[in-house]
């Protein structure tokens, strides 16, 4: 199989080169995707990188890091390359680690493998206190917007992808920034992926974060409720109707009657300064009850329900594809 790597380049000047000597020489074709960077990144790897596996792609705008592996991505495919591995430029995913990302995809075990920085308890405590809480919150909300409820550390950007699962993808929908690996989760879900998660430690020195959370924080919030969504509809009423179809219905109705009809019989009495009657309280406690075991029920229904059959042997390249960027 043909490996590529991937590598957004904004602001990363101070170690890209070092991250570009030590991809492993199993690798075919390096893409770097100049995302318009300020500091001159693309024409830095240019004017210095003998590597001949090394094409340097540009991009005219800033489209954030999402946009940037994209272009890569379908840089790649159209260059007949089998695994695209996406490694970033300042330094913190260590390319030591990169065929462990490769051998399930290769093996056939995989579509997709994520890296996981929270799998060794004993090096969490290097990643930063703000990242640490702020990716346990976030893998939890992924949880659910994915339908990969055994996946954990969401926005770790060290990843590996089948390239006839990724012209799969409809990519021009995926986010072109900081969500981009959250969305990619629940893009894989539509088409059943399997993912797997890799265990690798955290890294961190004098590289420059660009996030922050304050200003992506809402935004998240409401991309991962319209992904939960979407990828129930999909699931459950699209492309197929279960008995967890049937379970959401009814709990949601229950929740739904139980809520209005206590409600409104707790003013009504409260109004007329009586007490409601025992058999309207056992009516909305009933109804409450019932709807919350329906939905537990689906809960566990939507969790063992994973994708468990690799995509990957069983398609081909979809060459319908967008054209890829070429380099300038």
């Amino acid at each position: 199989m043909k490996i590529a790597v991937v590598i957004p380049c904004y602001k990363v000047t101070r170690h890209v080169m070092d991250v570009l000597a030590a991809i492993d020489d199993a690798v075919a074709a390096i893409y770097c995707v100049d995302d318009a960077c300020p500091d001159g990144s693309g024409a830095l790897i240019q004017a210095t990188s003998t590597d001949p596996r090394v094409t340097v792609l540009f991009h005219p705008h800033n489209r954030g890091v999402g946009g940037a592996i994209k272009t890569g991505y379908q840089a790649a495919i159209a260059d007949g390359m089998d695994i695209l591995v996406k490694v970033d430029g300042d330094g913190q995913m260590d390319p030591a680690l990169l065929m462990d990302f490769v051998a399930p995809i290769a093996d056939g075990t995989a579509d997709y493998t994520k890296g996981n920085r929270f799998w060794n308890l004993s090096h969490i405590r290097r990643m930063p206190l703000l990242r640490r809480v702020g990716n346990l919150m976030l893998s939890f909300m992924t949880k659910a917007s994915s339908g990969y409820w055994q996946v954990f550390d969401p926005t770790n950007g060290y990843t590996a992808i089948h390239a006839r699962v990724a012209s799969h993808l409809r990519l021009d929908a995926v986010s072109d920034r900081y969500f981009f690996e959250t969305d990619m989760l629940f893009r894989l879900n539509t088409i059943r992926a399997v993912v797997q998660d890799v265990a690798m430690d955290a890294r961190y020195a004098d590289e420059t974060s660009n996030l922050r959370v304050s200003r992506i924080l809402g935004e998240f919030a409401f991309k991962h409720v319209r992904n939960t969504l979407k990828r129930i509809g999909y699931n459950y009423f699209l492309r197929d109707l279960s008995i967890a179809s049937l379970e959401l219905i009814a709990g949601l109705g229950l929740l739904a009657f139980g809520s209005i009809f206590g409600l409104y019989h707790w003013i009504a009495s409260a109004s007329a300064d009586v007490t409601t009657p025992v058999g309207t309280i056992m009516i909305v406690m009933v109804a409450l009850i019932s709807g919350l075991q329906f939905l537990l029920a689906f809960t566990g229904f939507d969790i063992a329900n994973v994708p468990r059959q690799v995509l990957h042997r069983s398609i081909q390249v979809n060459r319908a594809a967008p054209p890829a960027a070429r380099p300038r």
